[in-house]
């Protein structure tokens, strides 16, 4: 499988409480997070409505903030969680892993 190119900088990497809690204890969570931000920083933006798609592909050529969604896969087994949420700020200083919880 051929790599796809980075299309921005994440910035500083932030992870809330509930995501960093998870990382620790739960291994395929963390490995489900790590592919998660790959496939943010080369522009597939996971599970969005074709209009917030469009919508990042706007803010990535216009330097605005850029909010991906990802579902959880069913074997990492987080209650009462269904999706990460990852956003990169518009100045690429910071990029965010939450739940949608958490926002």
């Amino acid at each position: 499988m051929k790599a796809t190119k980075q299309l921005f900088r994440l910035g500083k990497l932030l992870l809330s409480r509930g995501v960093a809690h998870e990382i620790v204890d739960n291994q395929k969570f963390h490995r489900f997070v790590l592919q998660s931000l790959r496939m943010h920083s080369t522009g597939k933006w996971g599970d969005l409505s074709s209009h917030d798609l469009e919508m990042n592909d706007f803010a990535l050529k216009h330097k605005e903030r850029i909010v991906s969604a990802y579902n959880l896969p069913p074997l990492t087994n987080i209650p009462g969680q269904d999706k990460i949420w990852i956003i990169t700020e518009w100045d690429m200083s910071a990029t965010t892993i939450l739940f949608p919880s958490e926002y």
